[in-house]
């Protein structure tokens, strides 16, 4: 089966060249070409792509613009293209929290360094953001007890997501098997709710899907909410400082990018910079952040796992480590040194989940203390505090 795309651009040169490299792969098929958003909601409408790409600067409607109406009418995974630079990220920002899934820069010079690994890269985010649920991150409540909305189809069954309460789609072609997480054993979810107890620091990671998982979250926090957290975001260095803004501004507590030297103190969540790694030393009951260059042998930078480690070291059952929504493995292996040093882990359930990769990784390995929907993350972190 193959993955069919609507291209959204109002340059016909960017168009042209998205088109070829995504047709060249076998696996995905571009069904539709838009020059402006108007033209954009009006083609996802009558063609129903598995997922469309989408610039942000265009004439008659502008990306975001057409997000949130495509998103309302007809909810499909969007990939946005945008600038890595200062304004391009608070741009991107709100897009993601109109509804699209993920981002990848507008200049292929910034993706990859040759043809080859930028057509690999185009087309493996496409046949991940396909398989993303463009409706997880809803306003409207999700309970544990509702099914999802049922999808008609005409092939084997997906992984049961969310539908946000938008009218059911008609029934599409899935993805390829490459996009979709190799088998494993099913996810059991633990047996009881952990005590609720005041953690010495709190770490969440997370991916695609996360800028607005971690926003649900954060704005839930009183300013007096008694631990620090750390935060990591799997983000480029160009947009980590404009979210850490963002979230300052929409937060209770305080929110900025880590710097080296930085104390963990409550109420502060500092966010690890892009392209960077963070550390958490605690010498003689002080906590600080050390900043990193970031290495080369790790596919994510900042990486959670380096993060989460750092915490099991310093505080030894004393840590709260949350996975929430991404692609990936990212934080299982932290996961796992937490659990070993006695601290609890959360991850977050797949129907709320954007992306079911890096939660479902640490709630296969077995080490979710608990498996939450996204929106009883801060209230159970509330529930720590008093």
């Amino acid at each position: 089966m193959t993955v069919s795309v609507l291209v959204v651009d109002d340059s016909g040169f960017f168009r042209k060249r998205l088109t070829e490299i995504l047709t060249a792969s076998g696996q995905i098929k571009v069904v539709g070409a838009a020059t402006n958003g108007r033209e954009g909601v009006e083609l996802a409408a009558r063609l129903r792509p598995d997922v469309i790409t989408m610039d942000y600067e265009m004439p008659v409607m502008d990306g975001i613009s057409a997000v949130r109406e495509i998103m309302r009418s007809n909810p499909t995974p969007v990939l946005m293209f945008s600038s890595l630079t200062y304004e391009g990220a608070r741009v991107t920002l709100d897009a993601l929290e109109a509804g699209a899934v993920d981002f990848l820069p507008k200049n292929f010079e910034e993706i990859a360094r040759d043809t080859s690994e930028l057509q690999k890269i185009l087309i493996q985010r496409i046949l991940d953001v396909a398989g993303s649920r463009p409706g997880a991150r809803s306003s409207a409540p999700v309970t544990r007890t509702s099914p999802p909305v049922p999808r008609p189809r005409t092939s084997p069954p997906e992984r049961p997501g969310s539908a946000g309460g938008a009218a059911v789609r008609p029934a599409r072609p899935l993805a390829p098997e490459a996009r979709r997480e190799p088998a494993a054993e099913p996810v059991r979810k633990p047996s009881r709710k952990t005590a609720a107890r005041h953690y010495s620091v709190v770490g969440i990671g997370t991916s695609t899907g996360g800028p607005v998982a971690l926003q649900k979250v954060l704005t839930t926090l009183p300013a007096s909410f008694p631990s620090p957290i750390v935060l990591v975001q799997h983000m480029p260095a160009s947009f980590t400082p404009a979210f850490a803004e963002r979230l300052n501004k929409l937060c209770r507590i305080e929110v900025r990018q880590a710097e080296d030297g930085d104390v963990l103190r409550p109420g502060l969540a500092l966010l690890a910079p892009g392209g960077k790694q963070m550390m958490v030393e605690n010498r003689g009951g002080q906590a600080r952040v050390r900043i990193l260059p970031g290495d080369d042998r790790l596919n994510y930078k900042p990486c959670v796992d380096v993060t989460f480690g750092s915490l099991a070291r310093s505080f030894p059952g004393k840590t709260l480590g949350v996975i929430l929504t991404g692609m990936g493995a990212d934080g299982k292996e932290g996961c796992r040194l937490m659990k070993q040093s006695g601290s609890v882990v959360w991850s977050q359930d797949e129907k709320t989940s954007v992306i079911y990769g890096m939660p479902m990784a640490v709630a296969r390995a077995g080490l979710s203390d608990e498996i939450l929907p996204l929106e009883e993350v801060g209230p159970r972190l509330i529930e720590g505090a008093h």
